[in-house]
């Protein structure tokens, strides 16, 4: 079968592997489509943090399968992964990009998100990724069933969009909150449909890009700036008669974007960070004690919120056609990759194995 595989930094080839042989309990998987992100750009440019681990080579080990948001249909399983995950051969399937060791601290509480060994689809060699004609499910990979109607690009959005719900969740928004999402990319765009789903007063959407903030007001913004040409924080105070927004959600992992956000709410308000960023973040922390009293929370993956995120998508409520915007080869998955870092033609870029 055809695959991508990481040699090291901006080392990435596609080469003929072995289709893998599923073990017991397992799924083999051909894969339709496999989304390409912030995170794997940033594994591709050979990150050294991870995790706060300053020793630590690369995002992604050597020899590994990049990829982890993905959709594909079950070619081969037994009964023991028949009933654990409650598929059939022939069934279109997502799988969420956590694998968990369901073994330690967070596992045994419940927050399998954040599992102390973190094993990834696409990052370490255990777990190939889906940038691949076929890829393989292990027993403790958590797997969800999809529409066979819909594009597999729409489908392999079903990882994005629940790392956004997530995002939403941790905001805790309520009714009358004036709330502002920094950034109209995958993540962004999936946060203004979460947060579009809780109904509050307003939902302002950043960017530079008009086309994007087109989209935003197509996916449920029901306001938005170009911080291009206007002053956002000036612009948020104005419609909140000076106290700034209550729920600031950050999607664009650009360092400005962190402190616009602090400036831009008001007192006792919530921040929620998703982004992954390339460079360091420095701000005043006193805007957040001394200054305001902010909630600042973090938020990783999606735990939870697959299937809302999958049923957010069969809905067709959003405009998927004009997010997943670029399709292409598995052999094209140079092209991919500049797409993303580029960011001005594509807003969610998949690859097709053939």
């Amino acid at each position: 079968m055809q695959a991508v595989v990481c040699h090291g930094p901006r080392d990435y080839r596609l080469e003929e592997l072995p289709v893998p042989t599923p073990g017991p309990g397992e799924a083999l998987v051909r894969v339709e489509a496999v989304g390409i992100c912030a995170s794997d750009l940033k594994a591709y440019h050979g990150a050294a943090k991870f995790w706060g681990d300053e020793n630590r080579p690369a995002w992604a080990e050597t020899e590994v399968v990049p990829g982890h948001e993905f959709t594909g249909t079950v070619v081969q399983l037994d009964d023991a992964a028949r009933a654990r995950w409650s598929v059939e051969v022939g069934d279109r399937v997502v799988a969420e990009q956590i694998v968990p060791c369901w073994d330690c601290r967070y596992c045994d509480t419940g927050n399998y998100h954040m599992c102390a060994p973190h094993d990834m689809f696409g990052f370490k060699r255990r777990n190939p990724g889906g940038m691949a004609s076929y890829m393989v499910f292990p027993v403790e990979a958590l797997v969800h069933r999809i529409s066979k109607d819909l594009p597999p690009a729409h489908a392999a959005f079903a990882e994005p969009l629940s790392c956004a719900l997530h995002a939403v969740e941790r905001a805790a928004i309520r009714f009358d909150d004036v709330v502002v999402v920094a950034g109209c990319g995958p993540i962004g765009l999936g946060m203004i449909a979460g947060a579009a789903a809780k109904f509050p007063a307003e939902i302002v959407a950043l960017d530079m890009d008009p086309r994007k903030l087109d989209l935003a007001l197509r996916t449920g913004a029901t306001r938005a700036i170009n911080i291009a040409d206007t002053d956002a924080v000036a612009e948020v105070k104005a419609m909140t008669g000076g106290y700034g927004a209550d729920v600031y959600l950050e999607g664009t992992g650009h360092p400005s974007a962190v402190l616009q956000g602090l400036n831009l709410l008001r007192k006792l308000g919530r921040f929620v960070e998703y982004s992954v960023f390339k460079d360091d973040v420095s701000v005043d922390w006193s805007i957040i004690s001394d200054d305001k009293e902010l909630d600042v929370l973090g938020a990783h993956l999606g735990p939870g919120c697959w299937p809302a995120a999958i049923r957010l998508i069969e809905s067709g409520r959003l405009p998927m056609d004009d997010i997943c915007t670029h399709q292409l080869p598995l052999a094209e998955f140079q092209r991919g990759l500049d797409l993303v870092a580029s960011g001005a033609e594509s807003i969610k870029v998949s690859l097709i194995p053939g």
